[in-house]
C-alpha cells in the first residue's frame, strides 16, 4: 500500500474511533444524567396488582422474585433497585354475581386482600408504610420508606350500597377504578355491552359520595358514555390510574384526543399504563389466544375458584405465555403515549401507572427493578428534570391533594 493510502486508511479509523467513543461517551453522559433525576424524583406507580400475590402460597414480598419463574414484577428488593418510591396497591376483585349473595361475597374478598396489604407492611415496616394523604409521600420519603397507598379497582365490592364507601376510606382506600371488564352496579365498562348508557343512577350518588369523602375517581375500564357522565358529574378532578392514548393504539380502554381534552378542564391525569396491547397493535398471536381459551374451559372462572382451583389455573395461564410468548412493546412506544398527552393538553396531566402483575409489561420494563428506563427515555427526549417529576408522581400527588381539599 502506498504511504499515502495507508496515511488516509489510519485517519479514516482513527476518525471512526473517535466517533464511536464520541457516541459512547455521550450515551453514558445521558445515563448518568438520567440516573440522578431518577434518584431525586418520588417515583409514584398509579396501579399494580401485586396484593394478589400476598395470598399465593410460597410468595415472599421481601424476596427477590424471578419474574419469568414467579411472574411478579413487584417485591421489595426490586422496588429498592428500581428507586421506586411509592405505589398504588390495588384491592381487585373480579366482577361476579351482582345479587345481595354476590356483592357480600365481593365485600368479604375486598376486606380480605385489604388486610393482606397491611399485613405485608406491618411485616416490613421498616421499609414501607401506610399513605392515605398526599403529603404522606414526601413525609414517608424522609424516613427513606416506600409510601403504600391504597386504591380499589372495580367498584362491584361496592355493591348498590353507599355506606361502603365510608367504610373503604376508613381502610384507607383512596381511589376506586368504578368498573372493570363487565358491567356493574355504578358503570358500564368499555369492554362490555350498553346496560346504563354510562354511569347509573347509583353510580351518580356514588361519585357524589367519593367527592364528599376524598376518594379519586378513576375511570380506566369505563366505556366513553361513562367517561363523560363522570366528567360532568364530579366536582373534582379525576384520574385514568392505567390507560394509554388511543390516537396511538386504538383499544377501547384508552382515552380518546377530546377525552383528554376533557381530563384537562377538569384539571384530573392519564397514568400511562404498561400493557402492551394498550401501547401498541401488536402482531396477532392465535395461538396464544387459543390456548388461553383452553385454561378457561378447562378450569372455568378463575374468580369462581377456590385457593387450591385459582393456583392450578394460574399454573396452566403462565404456561400459555412460556410457550407461546406474546410481542412486547417498548420503552419508547410508551413514551410516544406520554409525547402525544403532552403535547396535546401539556405536562400536568400525566404520569405512570404501570399495571405490573395485571399484564404490564415491556420488552425493557418488564419488571419494577428497571422503571428507570423509562426516565432515562424521557431524558433522551429533552424532558427536563421539572418535567420529568411531574410525570413520576408530582401531577398525581397533586390531583390527589386537590380531592382532599373538595372533600366536606
Amino acid at each position: 500500500m502506498r504511504p499515502i493510502l495507508i496515511l488516509l486508511a489510519v485517519a479514516v479509523a482513527v476518525a471512526v474511533a473517535m466517533a464511536v467513543a464520541g457516541c459512547a461517551d455521550s450515551e453514558t453522559k445521558l445515563e448518568k444524567k438520567a440516573a440522578r433525576i431518577h434518584a431525586a424524583s418520588l417515583t409514584v406507580d398509579s396501579h399494580s396488582d401485586t396484593p394478589l400475590h400476598f395470598m399465593r402460597p410460597g410468595f415472599d414480598f421481601g424476596q427477590r422474585n424471578d419474574p419469568q419463574e414467579a411472574h411478579s414484577k413487584i417485591d421489595l428488593p426490586r422496588m429498592k433497585e428500581g428507586g421506586m418510591d411509592g405505589i398504588w396497591f390495588v384491592v381487585f376483585v373480579g366482577q361476579g354475581e351482582r345479587t345481595p349473595e354476590g356483592n357480600e361475597k365481593a365485600m368479604l374478598e375486598a376486606l380480605r386482600i385489604t388486610d393482606s396489604i397491611y399485613a405485608v407492611v406491618d411485616r416490613f415496616s421498616e421499609d414501607l408504610e401506610i399513605a392515605t394523604t398526599a403529603a404522606d409521600l414526601k413525609r414517608i420519603a424522609r424516613k427513606r420508606k416506600h409510601a403504600i397507598y391504597l386504591g380499589m379497582e372495580n367498584g362491584y365490592p361496592i355493591g348498590k350500597e353507599i355506606g361502603l364507601l365510608d367504610k373503604y376510606y376508613d381502610r384507607g382506600i383512596r381511589y376506586v377504578t368504578i368498573v372493570h371488564t363487565n358491567n356493574n352496579d355504578i358503570c358500564d365498562s368499555s369492554s362490555d355491552s350498553i346496560e346504563h348508557g354510562g354511569l347509573s343512577s347509583f353510580g351518580e350518588q356514588a361519585v357524589a359520595r367519593m367527592n364528599d369523602l376524598g376518594i379519586m375517581i378513576d375511570v380506566s375500564h369505563t366505556s366513553d358514555d361513562g367517561f363523560y357522565d363522570v366528567i360532568q358529574q364530579s366536582r373534582a378532578p379525576i384520574i385514568a390510574s392505567h390507560s394509554c392514548v388511543r390516537a396511538l393504539c386504538d383499544n377501547p380502554r384508552n382515552l380518546t384526543d377530546d377525552m383528554l381534552l376533557k381530563l384537562k378542564e377538569n384539571g384530573g391525569v392519564i397514568q400511562m399504563c404498561l400493557v402492551s396491547f394498550y401501547v401498541k397493535t401488536l402482531v396477532p398471536n392465535p395461538r396464544h389466544d387459543s390456548a388461553r381459551m383452553a385454561v378457561r374451559m378447562k378450569h372455568g372462572n378463575y374468580y369462581d375458584l377456590d385457593e387450591k382451583g385459582k393456583e392450578a389455573f394460574l399454573v396452566d395461564w403462565f404456561d400459555v405465555d412460556r410457550n407461546f410468548p406474546r410481542e412486547l412493546a417498548t420503552v419508547r412506544d410508551l413514551v410516544d403515549h406520554i409525547d402525544h398527552v403532552v403535547e396535546l393538553v401539556g405536562i400536568n396531566h400525566v404520569g405512570i401507572g404501570t399495571d405490573f402483575d395485571g399484564g404490564g409489561a415491556l420488552s425493557d420494563c418488564y419488571d419494577v427493578s428497571q422503571i428507570g428506563n423509562i426516565t432515562l427515555e424521557l431524558v433522551r427526549r429533552g424532558y427536563t428534570s421539572k418535567e420529568i417529576k411531574k410525570i413520576w408522581g408530582g401531577n398525581l400527588t397533586r390531583v390527589l391533594s386537590e380531592v382532599e381539599a373538595a372533600a366536606i
